[in-house]
């Protein structure tokens, strides 16, 4: 099997593989349902024999199972293969609860040091009120301030922010310098970045974790039709909010658009003999921007699809040029805010 790539993340001396491990499902939870813990365990221990160093997790993930389970799943493993990135909630920023945070997951995590440690979303009064109803609203700078000092103390290697849009990192940039990488949502079905974000951060020189490259299973090709999606992974933007109770954005959708998209990836599935993820996760990685591409793995089976995905031929210039054609009424559509979850007016990340 061929090497997997490995990247530079930005400013940082850092390298990380170009297909990394999302672990939000670990430990089990309302959102991805159960996980067996020694799946888990053989997943990850595939994973970095594989050549896969990048494993990413937040205190938020599942109360904080996620970071344990991670933690259980490395035991033994040699940690300087392993990068892990966590991010800490923007309510808990404040320097004193921040110290701790890191510290309790540190804890959970078994290790005494963090690669890459970042603020999840950023902090203002909207972002944080999706995880509490204390009102709220830590100081940026007091908070990266912090962080630089938990940086110089050797707790944490590198600073890292996601779902941050460029007006927040014009909002920190006395410690862009600082800043290594910006993690956020890249698909082919969720393309906004392209619009403005990428071309930013790459002449900060600062590096993008690209996360829901497969959109949470919509691009796994595993539901027949836009019906057969879960309500829980049928809450962003995509979808029109009237249909599914649990959405919250309050817009009409773009499914007509979405529906075309999925036509188009399908005719370039039949064209090239590739199954939906292969050319999802491809196409991502095609991306010199990008720096790591996450998916997440229940089973060592689908790790290794994903890893021959990384690892085989890649795709043309033709196919590219093709994909992103098929995709491009959607991207038109839903435009270059890249919080799906919340209507544009509610956009979390600026």
């Amino acid at each position: 099997m061929k090497n997997i790539d490995k990247r530079k993340c930005g400013n940082s001396e850092i390298e990380l593989s170009v297909l990394g491990m999302g672990c939000w499902a670990f430990g089990g939870g309302e959102y991805w349902g159960d996980q067996n813990q020694n799946d888990v365990n053989d997943v990850v221990r595939h994973a970095v024999e594989c050549g896969i160093n990048y494993f990413d997790t937040a205190e938020a993930y599942n109360q904080g199972r996620s970071e344990q389970s991670l933690g259980e799943a490395i035991k033994g493993l040699p940690r300087d293969k392993i990068i892990i990135g966590t991010k800490i909630s923007p309510s808990n920023t404040e320097p004193e609860n921040l110290k701790k945070h890191l510290d309790d997951s540190l804890r959970r995590l078994g290790t005494d040091y963090i690669d890459i440690y970042m603020v999840h979303w950023p902090i203002t009064p909207k972002a944080i009120a999706h995880f509490t109803d204390e009102k709220i609203c830590p100081d940026t700078r007091k908070a990266f301030e912090t962080l630089i000092d938990l940086k110089n103390s050797g707790k944490i290697r590198e600073i890292g922010v996601s779902n941050y849009a460029i007006p927040r990192m014009e909002e920190i940039a006395d410690f862009l310098d600082q800043v290594c990488v910006n993690e956020l949502p890249y698909s082919l079905l969720t393309r906004g970045i392209e619009i403005n974000t990428l071309d930013f951060l790459k002449s900060k020189k600062i590096g993008v974790i690209g996360y829901m490259t497969l959109l949470q299973g919509i691009l796994a090709d595993i539901y027949p039709s836009i019906d057969d999606i879960p309500v829980w992974q049928r809450r962003t933007r995509h979808f029109n909010s009237a249909r599914t109770k649990e959405c919250r954005h309050g817009e009409p959708g773009a499914e007509v658009e979405l529906g075309a998209a999925l036509d188009g990836i399908r005719a370039v599935m039949k064209e090239t003999g590739l199954s939906m993820p292969e050319l999802a996760i491809k196409w991502v990685a095609a991306n010199p921007d990008i720096t790591c591409a996450l998916v997440g793995a229940r089973s060592v089976n689908e790790l290794n699809a994903n890893i021959n995905a990384v690892t085989s031929a890649p795709l043309s210039t033709d196919v590219i040029h093709e994909l992103n054609r098929c995709t491009q009424d959607l991207l038109n559509k839903l435009g270059a805010g890249f919080d799906y979850y919340e209507s544009v007016s509610e956009d979390r990340t600026v």
